[in-house]
């Protein structure tokens, strides 16, 4: 295909200059609109007005100057005789290269305060048009929508050679880049319903690859990582790795499940996940005391383990994890110098997420064989003050302090899911086992002998006795759990009988 003129009409106007002088260096004639034209022309580059191909005037302010037959006609003409004839009946030129990006609707509706009616002059209309003609039409016409394809083209344009297998490429990427900028106004205009409970008739999406992972769970499983740029706020895919090696799919799956669990405590907090389940967690006075606390829940799992913080990493901290081997550490920031002692490590991956402000992602998505199931994010805090006491016991202030600590915990627990803790600090963890008696008995063997005056949570009720039965054999002093089963009497039963404060919250936090 020979390229003998361009359309170029860009709202990123990023290497625009240099790659139209190049064009017009090649002979190729520009025909252009509204801001590129001008910019072009500032430049010295020759330029065609839109509407001296139209014979019409841009109208609407602007919002009509591209959508006219001889636009079109031009773009999605066949070089076939008959195609051909039709054009020159017409007066119409052939358009062989299209270059277009779209109106900036994503970076309008991420500016605090925008308004509806900003956000619906930045939709664009002529824009997407043009490119899903000139990629429908990519065996005569070369369409470009990103700046980091003009070496490529410029090169192809200089060689006289262009593929078809380069051109279909191109109609890819445009067909993706106008169906990413579809989803991200519907998603926009969905998200200003902000009732939990709505959800659009229609589920979009639009995620960039970051990047093609080794592997994934296992070695023989390919994998990907790819990032929702609808997303602001801290999160693992808006954090910005300082030092070690790539990060694994595994990684990236407890770097989440870690900095999602360690975000719930306003006190400053360390969270160590391994198999995507927290192993230990401590709220304390200082960070590193933290991390000590959190490391001495459960040593033997800490190591390999993820590590996150609510605070900035301080030397001290730096250090006493720099004694074990860990896959990565996130955190809002990291001091000078915590950041020279970590990257002693060569491989330890060094994550910087910004001040753990919420999230702007609203869904938890789960994809399954045929399907998608979504929920809102289990945000559910509980009020200390909707507690209900059901025994003759009251937890006292320490106690019910340890419980809300340890009923945060067990929100990020596989379920069925028991945690044990005591001061704050995280004695015993049983995760996603079959029955909540085994998770009971597996968390309370963890804590051992410091189970005693220690507390137990519960992500759901207990439909037996028997987990109060093994809570009260090992010394636990008080108990959180939702409450709600048809033999809860019996479980109060066995607290009162052996003085165990026991508190229901009426809020479950089941984590599949």
């Amino acid at each position: 295909m020979a390229i003998k003129r361009a359309l170029i009409s860009v709202s990123d106007k990023s290497g625009l200059v240099e790659f139209a002088r190049a064009l017009a260096g090649a002979g190729i004639e520009i025909v252009s609109t509204g801001g590129t034209a001008r910019t072009l022309r500032g430049a010295g580059i020759p330029v065609t007005y839109i509407t001296d191909v139209t014979g019409f005037p841009e109208i609407l302010d602007g919002r009509v100057k591209t959508l006219h037959p001889r636009v079109h006609g031009g773009i999605l003409a066949m070089r076939t005789d008959e195609h051909l004839a039709q054009l020159r009946e017409h007066n119409i030129t052939p358009i062989d290269l299209v270059v277009v990006n779209l109106y900036p609707f994503r970076e309008t509706v991420a500016k605090p305060g925008v308004t509806l009616e900003e956000a619906v002059e930045n939709i664009d209309i002529g824009g997407p048009a043009m490119v899903r003609a000139a990629a429908k039409n990519y065996r005569y016409v070369l369409v470009v929508v990103s700046p980091q394809r003009y070496p490529e083209v410029l090169e192809a344009v200089k060689r006289g050679e262009i593929s078809e297998e380069f051109r279909l490429d191109l109609a890819r990427e445009a067909f993706a880049h106008t169906a990413a900028y579809d989803s991200a106004i519907a998603n926009y205009l969905s998200a200003l319903n902000k009732t939990d409970n709505v959800f659009p008739p229609v589920w979009q999406s639009r995620y960039n690859l970051v990047q093609t992972l080794r592997y994934g769970e296992n070695p023989h499983q390919s994998a990907a990582f790819y990032h929702d740029p609808s997303v602001t706020g801290a999160c693992v895919g808006n954090a910005v790795q300082l030092h070690g090696k790539e990060l694994s799919y595994n990684n990236i799956l407890d770097l989440n499940a870690a900095l999602e669990a360690v975000r719930e405590f306003a006190e400053t907090s360390a969270v160590i996940v391994k198999h995507n389940n927290p192993c230990g967690a401590a709220s304390a006075g200082t960070l590193v005391d933290a991390y000590k606390m959190a490391y001495e829940g459960d040593p033997v799992s800490a190591f390999g383990g993820i590590v996150a913080f609510n605070a900035k990493v301080d030397a001290a901290t730096a250090e006493e994890m720099n004694k074990i081997f860990l896959e990565a550490v996130i955190a809002p920031d990291y001091d000078e110098d915590a950041l020279a002692i970590l990257k002693q490590k060569e491989n330890l991956r060094i994550l910087k997420t910004g001040p753990l402000n919420e999230s702007s992602d609203r869904f938890e998505l789960r994809k399954v064989n045929g399907g998608l199931l979504v929920q809102n994010f289990d945000r559910g805090v509980v009020d200390r003050d909707r507690m209900k006491v059901v025994t003759r016991r009251a937890p006292g202030e320490q106690e019910l302090e340890d419980l809300l600590f340890a009923m945060t915990v067990v929100k990020h627990v596989k379920s069925n899911a028991i945690v044990v803790a005591k001061n704050k600090k995280v004695l015993g963890v049983g995760a996603g086992q079959m029955n909540r008696v085994t998770s009971a008995r597996i968390a309370l063997k963890q804590a051992g002998e410091a189970a005693r005056g220690a507390v137990l949570a519960s992500d759901a009720f207990f439909p037996f006795s028997d987990t109060l039965e093994e809570a009260a054999a090992a010394g636990i002093s008080a108990v959180i759990q939702p409450g709600g089963s048809l033999r809860d009497n019996e479980s109060i039963e066995v607290a009162d009988k052996n003085g165990i404060a026991m508190v229901f919250t009426g809020m479950r936090h089941f984590r599949h």
